[in-house]
């Protein structure tokens, strides 16, 4: 069953905006919310009210650091009242405001004497939220999910693809930098999706989209940042949730999870441990067609591939943050995940003549055994001199990164007659090490007149080793394959700054940064016995400013437009620039390119909202020197993949997001976009100049029932793309999900069904090799079934929310595979 729909939404925006500019008072008072254990109260009720007549004159609720302020204030005398549920009233003492900032001495609010019956309250957040900066997927709750893992749950959101290769693309621009909590993945590529695949879904909160992250983000990723939120737990006491699922697409998987937080006093413990087993399942048919010079065809060769992976996936994540005062925190975090697996890979290929008579048949068993680690550590420092918002944060990372395949490749051909004429068999090992070094500070500066000013300085220091050891094998003798056989080591020193600067008016925000990015870079080819040394050495500094401007059209802001810019950078990957030889099969492999340069990106945006309903977008990318996959036939029929830089690819798209609650049981949101991309430049001795226009639409909804049943129905649909060399056929998906709740909504049941009508898979061609016509298709088994369950448990009393930390977020988001 297919689901084609079109999208065409057609804007027209005409706005007449006219600002008056009015000097507004200045005064300031802020001061921070406590319990009498001297923990801050999230969520209080700050009430500012005049001391005379007791006239309330602002309010808002405390931040999750129990802070708050108010600004914009008349000279005069004034009193703070604080409201909470079961916590006694607070009124202070009366306080003068004048152009000096009031900082005001700690509040205690003391609970009731009388005990509450609990009283549950269940709200659920919208599916997307928009906010001045990024939108937020509030993914926690969702159900067709269950035993999905993170990768699965990205190609959900809107405005993200995910290609057959695991590749991940933020509104059809590919380079985005992917982090988890704010902090670095460690991998990209085909490990990252690999490590994304090893997360459950369940560990998941929200999922943050920043097409044009501020100043105080690395600049590189063209396509902006994802920031994966992990569910963290707000209250006191000991209390966790643990979740398990089972599921059969090919063949069976497994993930379970367990979160845990403890909080006592000035301590609070949380660990995250994960444990999955991946049965996968990919069928690779790919057809190479080979012309003569007048573009007759010679051969055909036609491969048929079976992958069956296995991995094991432990993951753990444990830290503790240790509150030396209701203003400074000290922290720390461990990770480490494995991935431990096989590979057994088995390829049919024929070779036929121009009549399409059979020349040769080959046969090839190919095994791999891999073993990835990774691991890390930060230590944080967070200090807030006022209530005001002036903060110090400081971030140190040191991030291990270890991968070691050892693979086998065995290949029988025949002739016609099924006569062996040849054996080929080749053995591999390929280590690769790689530490990273970070370290970061940034400094908030509240200002007069609702302004802020922010800065910060990063370092980063990068060191990896790459070994490729090949090894012919003939009558069980291993002889060194010279050709192939490589070390690679790449150093990389890179030095930042940002200033940041916001303040906002009546009806008007403004923000604008600037950051200054320096890079050194050294890659060192070591010999062997047949080939000489080689080594390269870069050295560039780049500056990249960003600007935003949200004006509200009414003064209740009911409707907003937003302008913003950003410039962005993205250097090769790590792998990417290593020049040897990694075989896929006997006529496939890949090849680095350590003249790969850095590409360059600028980003336009403007954004209309309309409350939290509608909220329409028009963008423009240009990027140049743009990083693409280049695939070239080789002599001998061997086709050769590597990384190369392209002129220039322009990048623009108009998207529009819907979100809904038709009735009470029923939230209902959608997403679609439509772009264009336009390629033009030469690349490995070929010249394109081709565009692409294709458009993609997501809806969710969310259903509750009751109390205790609830639903969920979301799809997806790509249209046909285009990217550099490569087309590539529609794509669609469809999943449902049903919950039930039992033990006093404790435990939660669920069954999901992903690709219901088993439409996700990938097809399409490959163009622009001369003397050679190729097409490739897809299919990773993507249906699957899954029953999982998630239970709950412990105490329910609030914390304060911890700090994002982090300061390797670029460097690991470029481990390569």
């Amino acid at each position: 069953m297919k689901t084609l729909y079109l999208v065409l939404t057609t804007i027209g925006l005409c706005f007449a905006l006219n600002f008056a500019y009015a000097q507004t008072p200045a005064g300031k008072v802020g001061g921070i919310v406590l319990d009498n254990a001297k923990h801050p109260v999230e969520g209080a009720t700050v009430l500012l009210v005049t001391a005379k007549d007791s006239t309330t004159v602002k309010t808002m609720l405390a931040n999750a650091d129990g802070r708050f302020a108010f600004v914009n204030l008349k000279d005069g005398d004034y009193c703070i009242k604080v409201t909470y549920v079961g916590y006694q009233n607070y009124r202070g003492a009366s306080f003068h405001v004048a152009q000096q900032p009031v900082n005001l001495p700690a509040i205690i609010i003391a609970p009731t004497s009388k005990a509450l019956k609990q009283v549950d309250v269940e709200a659920q957040k919208a599916f997307v939220e928009q906010k001045i900066d990024r939108t937020v997927v509030n993914v926690g709750a969702s159900i067709s999910s269950t035993g999905a893992n993170a990768l699965e749950v990205l190609e959900k959101v809107p405005g993200i693809t995910v290609d057959d290769n695991g590749t991940i693309s933020l509104k059809g621009k590919s380079g985005v930098m992917v982090m988890i909590d704010d902090r670095p993945t460690y991998l990209s590529g085909d490990d990252l999706a690999n490590y994304l695949r090893a997360m459950p879904a369940s560990q998941l909160d929200q999922i943050e989209l920043m097409s044009n992250p501020p100043a105080k983000y690395d600049a590189s990723g063209n396509a902006g940042v994802i920031n994966i939120k992990t569910k963290k737990s707000k209250i006191k006491g000991f209390n966790g949730s643990v979740s398990a699922s089972v599921g059969d697409a090919k063949y069976w998987r497994t993930l379970e999870s367990m979160n845990l937080n403890y909080h006592v006093n000035k301590v609070n413990l949380f660990a995250s441990i994960g444990y999955g087993i991946q049965n996968g399942y990919r069928r690779l048919n790919v057809t190479r067609t080979y012309l003569d010079a007048n573009g007759n065809p010679t051969s055909l060769y036609t491969e048929e591939a079976f992958f069956n992976p296995t991995t094991y996936n432990p993951s753990l994540k444990l830290g503790m943050d240790y509150y030396l005062s209701p203003k400074t925190t000290l922290g720390f975090v461990l990770t480490g995940t494995q991935s431990l697996g096989h590979n057994y890979n088995p390829v049919n290929s024929t070779i036929k003549d121009n009549t399409g008579k059979l020349d040769s048949i080959i046969t090839s068993n190919n095994n791999n055994q891999s073993n990835n680690k990774s691991g890390g550590i930060n230590l944080n420092y967070s200090h807030q001199f006022d209530s005001l918002g002036k903060a110090l944060t400081i971030d140190v990372d040191y991030l291990k990164y270890d991968n070691n395949h050892d693979q086998t490749f065995f290949n029988n051909t025949y002739n016609a007659a099924g006569v062996l004429g040849s054996v080929q068999n080749i053995i591999d090992n390929t280590p690769t090490n790689i530490n990273i070094y970070a370290a970061k500070t940034d400094y908030t500066q509240p200002l007069r007149g609702k302004a802020k000013l922010a800065f910060g300085l990063k370092t980063s220091y990068v060191n990896t080793d790459n070994a490729a050891n090949y090894f012919d094998v003939v009558n069980n003798i291993s002889t060194i394959d010279y050709n192939n056989t490589n070390r690679f080591l790449y150093k990389e020193h890179i030095n930042a700054a940002y200033v940041s600067f916001n303040q906002d008016f009546k009806r008007l925000s403004v923000q604008a940064g600037l950051r200054a990015e320096n890079t050194n870079v050294n890659g060192h080819q070591l010999g062997n016995a047949q080939r000489p040394d080689s080594s390269f050495a870069q050295h560039y500094t780049g500056l990249f400013p960003t600007a935003y401007v949200l004006y509200k059209l009414d003064t209740a802001g009911v409707n907003a437009l937003k302008l913003d810019y950003g410039r962005r950078i993205d250097r090769p990957r790590y792998q990417d620039l290593n020049p040897f030889v990694t075989i896929l099969d006997k006529y496939s492999q890949f090849s680095g390119n350590p003249f790969l340069r850095p590409q360059y990106s600028s980003y336009f945006e403007m954004v209309y909202t309309y409350k939290s309903v509608i909220t329409l977008t028009a963008e423009y990318n240009p990027i140049t020197d743009y990083q693409v996959e280049v695939d070239n036939a080789a002599p001998g029929g061997i086709f050769t993949a590597t990384t190369g830089n392209l002129g220039r690819r322009d990048h623009w798209g108009i998207t529009a997001n819907i979100a809904l609650n038709p009735a009470k049981w029923w939230i209902f949101n959608f997403y679609t976009e439509l772009m264009h991309n336009w390629y033009n430049g030469k690349i490995a001795n070929l010249t394109l100049n081709n565009s692409n226009t294709y458009y993609y639409f997501n809806w969710t909804n969310q259903f509750n029932f009751s109390n205790s049943w609830s639903a969920e129905l979301t799809s997806f649909y790509v249209s046909p793309t285009h990217d550099a060399q490569f087309t590539h056929r529609f794509r669609e998906q469809t999943n449902i999900g049903l919950q039930k709740k039992i033990l006093k909504n404790k435990l939660a049941i669920k069954l999901s069904v992903r690709d219901v009508f088993r439409d996700n898979f990938g097809a399409g061609n490959i163009t622009n090799i001369p003397g050679v016509l190729a097409t490739y298709h897809n299919d990773n088994a993507n249906r699957s079934v899954t029953l999982g369950a998630t239970y709950s448990f412990g105490s329910n009393k609030n914390i304060p929310k911890k700090r994002q930390t982090g300061s390797a977020d670029s460097e690991a988001d470029r481990v390569g595979n």
